[in-house]
């Protein structure tokens, strides 16, 4: 569905802006190359690797008016490409990518064929980032990768996540630090006890399920159980009494019964969650899910999507009740109509009324008064 909406996005585009050069690159460009190259529309096909070189392609295209395809192995490349690292959102929050690739291979997934192996980024150039993103005012990161579990894998001297942690929890200026996605198996009494010494990471873990059923698991190629998935989230709650836990959930996986969907359903309900992401599976060519046999049917999958998406809500709204009448600090955002909207540590979405002397960036207490929207509305209250 992405593939063919990008396909209509690209010929929109070159029918509204006939004299531009079109060029397609990133991880469908990388899987796709062929499939791209005979669309007349396109006149510039770039490769991950390829894009930091975008301008000299652009160049070259003006000189000889020929179609380019450059797509090169991504699985040969053994450093990241340094140049994409930083995005910021608004005045309040730096994106900090530290690593690219992922060597999981789960069955449904082609991203290991569109980013290649693990690379990771050293320490140094990591926190001299971090350094600079704090002199601009921004007080919260969120360290983010393609699978950030392994970082450090490819580098040498032991490195890996928590070590990466512990020094940028050294950098002045820097209040918040966010994890991105997490594979649940990182989770254990080691890193946990690592991690609750360093006083600015936020308690938001976004652990990716998948799916609440053993044998979907495994067809998934997922490299862990459903009780060892529990035992972590059992000791985030234990040292994070307030951590708010967020997952992803696929549906209508190949050979996914009704007695499996039940399953997962169940584990859902007992995990508490504090938001469930729900995607219904897409076959992906090129993958071996894509080739499995009992592919369930788009109405079955729309059906499971929407009893899970009405468990989720349920359960955010039983989470966000749980807050009212307590005071929580929160980091003021971005104004949305009458309110300025912000987010706690464990990012649950608040809200408090615009006032001249209330600034955006600014580090708040804010009493909840009730739901609104996704999240809490509230006042604040003296620091």
């Amino acid at each position: 569905m992405s593939d063919r909406k990008s396909r209509q996005i690209l010929r929109r585009t070159k029918e509204n802006n006939q004299e531009a050069i079109l060029i397609v690159t990133g991880c469908y460009a990388q899987v796709a190359k062929e499939e791209l190259n005979k669309i007349k529309e396109i006149d510039i096909v770039l490769g991950n690797t390829e894009k930091k070189d975008i301008i000299n392609y652009v160049n070259e295209f003006i000189s000889k008016k020929e179609k380019q395809n450059k797509v090169s192995d991504i699985m040969q490349e053994k450093q990241i490409t340094e140049f994409e690292t930083t995005a910021y959102t608004d005045k309040t929050r730096a994106v900090v990518k530290i690593q690219d690739g992922c060597d999981r291979f789960c069955s449904y997934c082609i991203i290991p064929y569109a980013r290649g192996r693990v690379r990771s980024r050293t320490i140094e150039n990591i926190k001299k980032e971090v350094e600079e993103i704090a002199k601009k005012g921004i007080k919260e990161i969120v360290v983010t990768g393609i699978h950030i579990a392994s970082y450090g894998k490819d580098l040498k001297n032991g490195i890996n996540l928590i070590k990466l942690l512990e020094e940028l929890n050294t950098v002045e200026g820097i209040q918040r630090i966010r994890m991105g996605s997490l594979e649940p198996t990182i989770i254990n009494e080691e890193f946990i006890q690592k991690l609750i010494k360093l006083n600015k990471i936020c308690d938001h873990f976004h652990l990716s399920l998948q799916s609440g059923c053993d044998n979907t698991l495994q067809r998934m190629n997922r490299r862990y159980t459903t009780q060892e998935f529990r035992k972590s989230v059992e000791l985030i709650n234990k040292n994070y009494p307030k951590a708010a836990l967020t997952t992803d959930i696929i549906v209508g996986f190949p050979g996914e019964t009704i007695e499996e969907f039940l399953q997962t359903y169940n584990y859902l309900d007992q995990i508490d969650f504090y938001k469930m992401h729900i995607f219904k599976y897409s076959p992906r060519k090129g993958t071996k899910a894509a080739l499995m046999d009992n592919q369930i049917n788009n109405s079955e999958k729309e059906r499971r999507s929407r009893i899970l998406i009405e468990l989720s809500d349920k359960k955010q709204i039983e989470h966000n009740k749980s807050y009212i009448g307590q005071t929580v600090e929160v980091l003021l955002e971005e104004k949305e109509g009458e309110y300025i909207k912000g987010h706690t540590t464990n990012y649950i979405t608040i809200y408090v009324k615009k006032d001249e002397n209330i600034l955006e960036n600014e580090i708040v207490k804010v009493k909840i008064e009730d739901i609104y929207k996704e999240g809490l509305i509230g006042k604040i209250s003296k620091m």
